[in-house]
């Protein structure tokens, strides 16, 4: 038993060493600064229609993961963020899944977003939105097969097309 708790906690403190740098935009802030834990409480649109822009998060209510310094709106979702991650920052490092499936690093567009079995997933542009939405199980699983080779470079240094970040507000 002790040798199965021992490797859990190896396999845990591992996963969480290796995770790639995030990416950052001009913001300084993760995910542009968009609270990466309201996502989860926004109503989802159906595939083939626009999502509900991220909210906004304050540069006065921030923490810091994987090198990166995240935004929220309010201190409860801060809190919340900082009671388990994992569970609320993009896959990816918050690069676009779909560039991820297709073997690179993009940036994510935190207002293309989708909530896919309690994982939070960016795209870069509403016509990348298109391709990934017409098969997104199949995707998501080219880009898991993806990751594992193309995660040790370096985050990506391009600017978000097309995005007017409203985030982080004062």
């Amino acid at each position: 038993m002790k040798l199965f708790l021992a490797s859990a906690v190896f396999a845990l403190s591992t996963s969480a060493a290796l995770a790639g740098e995030q990416y950052v935009d001009e913001t300084g802030f993760a995910v542009s600064g968009y609270d990466v834990v309201a996502y989860f409480s926004l109503d989802q649109s159906a595939v083939g229609t626009a999502q509900p822009e991220g909210v906004p998060g304050s540069k006065s209510i921030t923490a810091d993961y994987n090198g990166a310094t995240f935004a929220f709106s309010t201190e409860a979702n801060r809190d919340t963020f900082l009671s388990d991650p994992e569970k609320y920052v993009p896959q990816y490092d918050g690069h676009c899944a779909y560039g991820v499936s297709r073997g690179g690093k993009v940036p994510g567009n935190p207002n293309l977003w989708r909530i896919v079995d309690d994982k939070l997933y960016l795209n870069i542009t509403p016509v990348v939105v298109g391709f990934w939405e017409e098969d997104i199980p199949g995707n998501i699983d080219l880009a898991e097969g993806n990751w594992p080779g193309i995660e040790p470079a370096a985050a990506s240094t391009n600017t978000i097309p097309q995005f007017m970040s409203s985030a982080p507000n004062e």
